[in-house]
């Protein structure tokens, strides 16, 4: 397959003119080839507390109907030549790569920090341990939370949540003969691993229908009390925020009762962890300064009329 070269996804650094707010200087740091009317973009982009910029990057799949490109850091070991995609990627401020790079030194091998990641819409960094969180899309399945280290492979695009997929999608396990869910090897060796350098982990929260998490955040406010302190959010396409305490060492989520499963096999199981709901499609959240958590949401009101809102909960 021939990609056109012409159609790329950039990201560009400005100065802002403070005397006449406008954007000045465009910088380009970072561009990766795409396809023509791309699906699974990704895009989100966050500073991390080592000062370096992180990215989402999707696996641009059904952009091409007649053909999947697919490439290594999407799992296939014989797949094409590493392109950016399918990934958070990390770079200096100036578009460089971070020192020799985690799964490698080769361009642009060596701007992934995490791999195997089918499309993310939320990136946050812990404000405790300074730890990277991130949200992924499953196909219509298997929507996650994961903690990715460095080197991280969330398992895409063969992995969804604890199952196998087939090429198109399809979930391939589901529950055993007592009913209990069936999840992959704790060590697929079917995955890709650039030489020992990458490492696969279980998501660390698995919706099994979709809800299409979207934006992910660490509240270090004190504004809602001790109660949500530095807690995780999570907003999704069905207008709905997700609320998660973690652990004591803030590796995992901390889930009780029907969740202790680290999945939520439908909405009778949200009563625990559903902070709000009633949104539009939530494409962001972010704490503001004064402490109070903003939500970015897309409303539908006919079929040629759309709107944004963003609302304030204090």
């Amino acid at each position: 397959m021939v990609k056109n070269t012409g159609c790329e996804n950039r990201i560009y650094r400005y100065d802002l003119d403070n005397k006449n707010t406008v954007l000045i200087n465009p910088k380009l740091l970072l561009s990766i080839p795409s396809f023509p009317d791309p699906a699974h973009i990704g895009g989100i982009i966050d500073i991390g507390p080592d000062n370096n910029l992180y990215a989402t990057i999707g696996n641009f799949q059904h952009t091409i109907p007649s053909e999947i490109y697919r490439t290594k850091t999407q799992n296939y070991e014989d797949g094409e030549p590493v392109d950016g995609r399918a990934g958070v990627l990390r770079i200096t401020q100036d578009g460089k790569p971070v020192g020799n790079g985690i799964l490698g030194s080769e361009y642009p091998l060596n701007l992934y920090f995490a791999y195997g990641v089918k499309n993310s819409f939320g990136i946050d960094f812990d404000p405790v341990t300074g730890k990277l969180w991130l949200t992924e899309n499953g196909p219509k399945f298997g929507d996650e939370i994961n903690l990715a280290e460095p080197g991280f492979n969330s398992g895409s695009d063969k992995i969804f949540g604890i199952w196998r997929a087939d090429e198109e999608g399809k979930k391939l396990q589901t529950e055993d003969k007592e009913g209990e869910y069936v999840p992959v090897d704790s060590n697929p060796k079917d995955l890709v691993y650039f030489e020992g350098k990458g490492h696969y982990s279980p998501p660390e929260f698995t919706w099994d229908k979709s809800i299409a998490p979207t934006a992910l955040l660490f509240l270090s406010s004190k504004n809602f009390g001790a109660e949500y302190e530095n807690d995780m959010f999570v907003g999704s396409a069905d207008g709905q925020i997700f609320h998660f305490n973690l652990n004591d060492n803030r590796t995992a989520l901390l889930l009780k009762g029907v969740l202790e499963d680290k999945i939520a096999t439908d909405n009778t199981e949200f009563a625990d962890i559903l902070f709000a709901k009633g949104f539009g499609i939530i494409t962001d959240l972010k704490q503001g300064p004064d402490g109070n958590l903003y939500v970015v949401s897309g409303t539908k009101q006919s079929k040629s009329e759309k709107s944004g809102v963003v609302y304030r909960i204090k």
